[in-house]
């Protein structure tokens, strides 16, 4: 099967979408993007891949209506199992990376001590992964390194005690080794990965289906043949894929073009990512016409965010639902980076709620992306809002009232899978580059 892929490198996460000859998406995968940009491109392409066999799962297991539920309880439990194989799989490499660089004048004399306090450590992460990964657990990242590092910490704190080493040795090897462990994709025999997780899913007792009934089309799905025909990359770090110059493609015309696959009556599109915000008008064909960014600094984007969350010892993810709490909003001078969290220290120590300091934070960021709009110009029908932060609800609300105060009654469209436009635009292009 021949399969187009794009990959848009942000600057906060890559994404990646894997698409069939005739335009249909099959899979979608997602990671952090870090310092090893060849890296990042490899995980969010294996993650696609990922996805797509989930997606043939899906159609070989049929499509009758009474077996609809049964097919995504099983589908959700193999995926379940099928990430607790890959991060035990990653597990096992971090712990082999942690003894590795127990070597240094800094173990110098405890090297022994401490490679035995990390087999103790190890073993408990390695059974904690067990109720991680268990039907109904919730985790607040599906990251390796922000799931690992979390627990690393716990347990990292007890075994120190236990042992009467200090936690900064655990701690300081930690640092040394996951950026070797995060820079290493995912390795192993993906077919194995999976049918590890099927025979995990039919010990675990809960599968809605007699064993023989999915084995064999899970094992014809993992028998297709996905051939990578052509990919094209774009976003913020696109000048340093991997890829050829031509097949590198602006972040501007990826985003237009895909939020015209997605909804294509759009005629302005606007995209909040990590680092930049774009404000894109393009023709009834997807082609851009118009657009207009916000200048060098991360004001206002993602980053912003992502800081503030920071300086309030929040989720990001948690700052979108404080914000929807809020009795007023309060006014915000500044979507300045380096000055937020001294704004926000002082509004918080002269007694204004944090909520209301966020939801002024969430409409100034909107009113600075309006102004972005406004110069590109203005909104017409349909308008579409993608990007990270087209999933935070507070930035959506805001958005929504400004745009009925500014144009009036105006179609928004926002995707649950807006995150992909960039990389849904960049496989179209590799696409079409391939099937005329």
């Amino acid at each position: 099967m021949q399969s187009f892929i794009g990959i848009d490198l942000g600057s906060t996460t890559t994404k990646a979408v894997l698409m069939d000859d005739t335009g249909t998406v099959l899979g979608r995968g997602i990671t952090n993007s870090r310092s090893n940009y060849d890296t990042a491109c490899a995980v969010a392409k294996q993650e696609a891949l990922i996805n797509t066999r989930f997606t043939l799962f899906r159609q070989n297991l049929g499509h009758d209506s009474g077996d609809a539920n049964k097919v995504e309880i099983f589908l959700e439990g193999l995926e379940r199992n099928f990430r607790l194989v890959q991060f035990i799989e990653q597990l096992n490499d971090l712990h082999e990376t942690c003894v590795r660089n127990t070597a240094g004048s800094r173990f110098e004399g405890k090297e022994k001590a401490v490679a035995e306090a990390l087999g103790h450590l190890f073993d408990q992460l390695r059974e904690d992964a067990l109720s991680l990964f268990a039907p109904g657990a919730e985790r607040k990242s599906d990251f390796f390194r922000d799931i690992a590092g979390s627990r690393y910490m716990h347990f990292g704190e007890l075994v120190a005690k236990d042992t009467g080493l200090g936690f900064d040795l655990l701690l300081n090897v930690y640092d040394k080794s996951i950026i070797e462990v995060e820079n290493r994709p995912p390795s192993g025999e993906m077919k194995n990965k999976f049918l590890e997780a099927l025979n995990r899913v039919v010990k675990e007792g809960s599968l809605p289906f007699n064993a023989a009934e999915v084995e064999e089309p899970v094992k014809k799905a993992l028998d297709v043949d996905i051939i990578e025909t052509s990919v094209v990359g774009t976003g913020y770090g696109r000048v340093r894929l991997p890829f050829a110059k031509e097949f590198i493609r602006s972040e501007i015309l990826c985003h237009g073009l895909g939020a015209h696959l997605m909804y294509p009556q759009t005629r302005t599109v606007l995209d909040i990512g990590g680092q930049d915000t774009k404000s894109i008008q393009v023709d009834p064909k997807g082609i851009v016409e118009n657009f207009q960014m916000n200048d060098r600094c991360a004001a206002g984007c993602g980053r912003y965010l992502g800081y503030i969350a920071d300086e309030m010892n929040m989720g990001l993810h948690e700052l979108g639902p404080m914000a929807m709490k809020a009795n007023k909003v309060a006014r915000i001078n500044s979507t300045c980076t380096v000055f937020a969290g001294a704004e926000l220290r002082d509004r918080l120590a002269m007694g204004e709620r944090r909520e209301d300091i966020l939801a002024g934070l969430h409409r100034a960021i909107i009113l600075r992306a309006m102004s972005i709009i406004s110069r590109s110009g203005g909104i017409t029908d349909e308008f579409t809002f993608t990007g990270g932060v087209a999933k935070n609800e507070a930035a959506v609300r805001e958005l929504r009232k400004l745009v009925y105060e500014n144009y009036g009654e105006v179609t928004i469209n926002i995707n649950p899978n807006s995150i992909y436009t960039g990389a849904l635009g960049a496989a179209e292009f590799a696409r079409r580059a391939v099937i005329n």
